[in-house]
């Protein structure tokens, strides 16, 4: 089986959680069983459509930041998922031109797709390589490409970490990635939560586990926990949607009635 743009639909067969997520927010993407399971996932949490949307707002509020005002050129979107509107290199270089962007997915119809769409544009690439292979990633010619120059880079985890349960060592994951980043290289993460959620949140979680990956939602401490050995930017880890406004505000406190996504941006010492 082939898709409109010719690229295998390799995994068709069964619901991809990179197609099912390319499908709440509206993409072209995804099949018959992707959009089945979605719509299993919607009849329990009604808010998922909500929650990818402005989980995906959040991932281009951070990368303006970075790019615009701290001054990154270079990042790092492991987990990227399926090409679909706003994408990181599309965000980054309408600040500068100059961005590079590397994504890393593990699915091969994913990056199949992002390399068709990324064929005209030199400064971003698309590696198959796996987050369970920190090595993989970091030896990958690409990504060594990026880290040899010695200039902060910007490591994206967004929505991809409650894909991994705690005995796959997470932390050691994101540690090993993290500590080979120059000095001033950030870390941006997003990840789904029970906190303060009703049951309609653990109920989608057990859908998505029927998907082609596992899911494991996480408090705020646990959260917390994968930005070790960074100092956080304001307003620190916070439930979307508000991160970009309670930065601006200088607020720090958790409002009440916010989707079950934390998200935050550290700064790596």
């Amino acid at each position: 089986m082939r898709g409109t743009d010719g690229v295998a639909a390799v995994g068709a067969e069964g619901p991809n959680v990179a197609r099912v997520y390319d499908y709440f927010l509206g993409g072209a993407h995804n099949f018959p069983a992707d959009r089945e399971a979605a719509a299993q996932v919607e009849r329990t949490w009604p808010q998922i459509r909500d929650t990818a949307r402005v989980n995906r707002l959040f991932l281009g509020e951070a990368v303006r930041h970075l790019a615009g005002e701290v001054g990154i050129r270079h990042f790092l979107d492991i987990g990227s998922g399926m090409p679909t509107m706003g994408n990181v290199h599309e965000v980054a270089q309408q600040l500068a031109p100059d961005a590079q962007v590397v994504y890393v997915d593990s699915d091969p119809v994913a990056v199949a797709h992002s390399q068709i769409l990324l064929a005209p544009n030199p400064q971003a690439v698309a590696i198959e390589a796996d987050l369970l292979r920190p090595d993989q990633i970091l030896d990958h010619p690409q990504v060594s490409r990026l880290l040899e120059r010695g200039q902060p880079v910007a490591l994206l985890l967004v929505a991809v970490l409650h894909f991994f349960p705690d005995d796959t060592g997470p932390r050691h994951l994101v540690a090993e990635l993290r500590d080979a980043l120059p000095a001033g290289s950030h870390l941006v993460v997003t990840h789904a939560t029970g906190d303060g959620q009703s049951r309609q949140v653990t109920e989608a979680a057990e859908v998505y586990r029927r998907t082609t990956a596992p899911f494991q939602l996480r408090d705020r401490s646990e959260v917390m926990s994968f930005f070790d050995d960074c100092d956080l930017v304001d307003p620190g880890v916070v439930l979307l949607p508000g991160w970009e406004r309670d930065r601006q505000r200088g607020r720090s406190h958790l409002a009440e009635g916010r989707l079950p996504v934390y998200a935050g941006v550290g700064r790596v010492r």
